[in-house]
């Protein structure tokens, strides 16, 4: 259920992005889902990968700041107002969502990475909604 996400601490400079993009993709590690936040010296980038823990390894290996943090990725009803029933859902059950981003899953699943302060209370109201948690299996199938 839970989904192991890689944060890397980048500086905001010209080429840092790239170095990252380049270094996973020789190790032929597929980039699912991303987000990237920055500020005006640094920027983290978040990396839902299909091997997590060699993404780890080699970007640490290239002295990249690297941290794995427990994230849960969840279908949402691809039409208006999709999202928002979502969000209801986990608002009328006292969750609370640190942070999320969207992708793409399986053609046109419209999907989003969570982040929550309490991922197992999530899990279990997120099912009892009747919403489907997607596997790390399902995830990284192509």
């Amino acid at each position: 259920m839970k989904l192991n996400q890689i944060s890397v601490f980048i500086e905001n400079q010209s080429g840092r992005l790239s170095e990252v993009a380049q270094l996973l993709g020789e190790a032929e590690i597929n980039i699912r889902a991303l987000s990237l936040a920055d500020t005006s010296d640094f920027g983290i980038l978040r990396l839902i990968v299909d091997k997590p823990d060699d993404a780890y390894k080699i970007l640490k290996e290239n002295d990249f700041t690297v941290g794995r943090t427990e994230v849960i990725a969840v279908e949402v009803p691809d039409k208006p107002g999709g999202l928002a029933s979502v969000l209801n859902t986990l608002s009328s059950n006292k969750v609370n969502v640190e942070y999320m981003y969207a992708f793409v899953h399986k053609g046109n699943i419209a999907a989003m990475i969570f982040r929550f302060d309490d991922t197992d209370n999530a899990v279990k109201v997120i099912e009892e909604a009747g919403l489907k948690v997607i596997s790390r299996q399902s995830l990284y199938e192509q």
